[in-house]
């Protein structure tokens, strides 16, 4: 394991996949319950020889081989788990000390550790006693990959050519040499893990994956009557709508079609990196865009919705969720809830790796607006992010066309996106001191040109009823 990684897993601490666990010669039957509980739930890493509040004590170095060994062979007995559960393990030296990292895969079974069911809490196992809280577990696990669901009666003539040959192209453009470009179309769909076989009903065919990124329209409306993505801009209308687009196509163009909706909804503003210029705008649409396409139940009738307005962006789409509540960017553990549209969209440039994608829109967030995602999962997964209406504007120049504005500038624009304004809107737009702004503000207020709103804590700016402008 990566030693970055795992400090960072030490700071960050217990989670609903993350456990910290003592070890002597031998586990404790208290670790096979987390085994139990985190397959029962997302997987997760135990560690072996890390103390509940992430001090790393080690496991004894001679004992190391037997621990690993009594591991594999109480998860590999059926009178201990029921069924029987594979793990991994991974021994790694941090600070002179040994660590054992015990790897528990999420699944699609429902376990028991000696005839009893566990579950993850946050960060804690749990004892499920009750026959309805089981059946759930039940339920929750089934089909755990929708995407992976067969159908028999698909074939090669109900997907579009041209999407096929759009991927095959993609993939060598993201990566010379891409195995794919070669492909024969239905070894590219088996390598894409597109065409599959059901090992245990010994059925083959093509995916709802393959139907979802390839097929044609009427054959995802046949797959999926309920599948849709609407998309509005609800800025000066806000019980209906400015500007609409709904989305029913396959998920290639899908992107295509709800990125550019959204880039010519949103302002841009170029940054620098490396020398070279960048849109945080279009990595913010990347991700949101790719999230809602990606990261999706597509057995759920809930439409997915992108909204955006004055403050900020809020995408929605149906989740089966490894816990609910918001989420932690600090100690975030990525479940994957389509794996091989994933994996494609990654291989063709669209997305990013599980997990990368997050800090991503983070980092890109920050520079655009000086703001936060926030994401919180559920039946429903929401994401957040912060645009703080038009202000960010790059195309907003100033009277020199210089594109910094001045403060005057700044609270002027403002005023005529909205009614009231605050200092922090105005120091970000002008890239200027609060202070700054502040003291101009007190003039024009005292001038009578602007009025006050609020406590100092939330204070706003309006014009007055005398200004001129008003």
């Amino acid at each position: 394991m990566d030693i970055a990684e795992f400090e960072e897993t030490l700071r960050s601490g217990e989670s609903s996949t993350v456990e910290f666990k003592r070890c002597g010669g031998n586990p404790e039957p208290d670790t096979y319950e987390t085994v139990c509980s985190f397959a029962n739930h997302a997987g997760g890493s135990i560690f072996l020889g890390v103390k509940d509040d992430g001090t790393v004590i080690g496991v004894p170095e001679k004992s190391a081989l037997s621990i690993e060994r009594n591991i594999a062979n109480v998860t590999g007995q059926s009178q201990s788990f029921s069924p029987t559960l594979v793990v991994e393990t991974e021994r790694f030296q941090y600070d002179g000390k040994t660590v054992i990292r015990v790897w528990v895969p999420p699944t699609s079974s429902v376990f028991r550790y000696k005839g009893q069911v566990w579950d993850r809490v946050a960060d804690t196992d749990k004892r499920i006693d009750g026959e309805m809280q089981i059946v759930q577990m039940y339920i929750r696990k089934q089909n755990i990959f929708t995407e992976q669901r067969i159908y028999p009666g698909l074939s090669v003539a109900d997907l579009e050519p041209r999407l096929i040959e759009r991927i095959r192209s993609m993939a060598g453009n993201k990566t010379p040499g891409h195995p794919w470009v070669h492909m024969e179309d239905m070894a590219l769909l088996r390598s894409a893990r597109l065409y599959a076989r059901d090992y245990s009903s010994h059925t083959e065919g093509m995916t709802l994956a393959a139907g979802l990124l390839l097929g044609k329209d009427d054959v995802i409306a046949d797959l999926l009557p309920a599948y849709k993505t609407d998309a509005v801009v609800r800025r000066d209308d806000r019980d209906r709508y400015d500007d609409r687009l709904i989305v029913r196509t396959n998920l290639i163009d899908s992107y295509d079609l709800l990125a550019e909706f959204m880039r010519k909804a949103l302002p841009d503003r170029f940054h620098a990196e490396s020398d070279m210029a960048v849109s945080p705008r279009d990595w913010i649409v990347r991700e949101l865009v790719s999230n809602i396409l990606v990261h999706r139940e597509y057995s759920s009738p809930i439409p997915a919705q992108i909204t955006i307005t004055n403050d900020g962006i809020e995408t929605r789409n149906a989740s089966r969720p490894a816990f609910e509540g918001e989420i932690d960017l600090g100690n975030f553990t990525p479940v994957p809830k389509n794996p091989v549209i994933a994996d494609v969209f990654a291989q063709i440039g669209l997305a990013e790796e599980l997990g990368s994608g997050v800090r991503n829109l983070v980092k890109y967030t920050k520079i655009y607006s000086g703001g936060e995602p926030a994401f919180k999962d559920g039946l429903v997964f929401t994401a957040f992010v912060p645009i703080d209406g038009q202000e960010n504007a790059a195309a907003v120049m100033d009277s020199d066309g210089t594109g910094e504005m001045t403060i005057d500038e700044a609270i002027e624009y403002l005023l005529t996106e909205r009614d009231a304004i605050t200092i922090s809107q105005i120091a970000r737009l002008a890239n200027a001191d609060a202070r700054a702004v502040r003291r101009k503000i007190a003039g024009r207020v005292k001038q009578g040109e602007l009025v006050a709103l609020g406590h100092t804590r939330n204070r706003r700016y309006m014009r007055s009823a005398e200004s001129p402008a008003s």
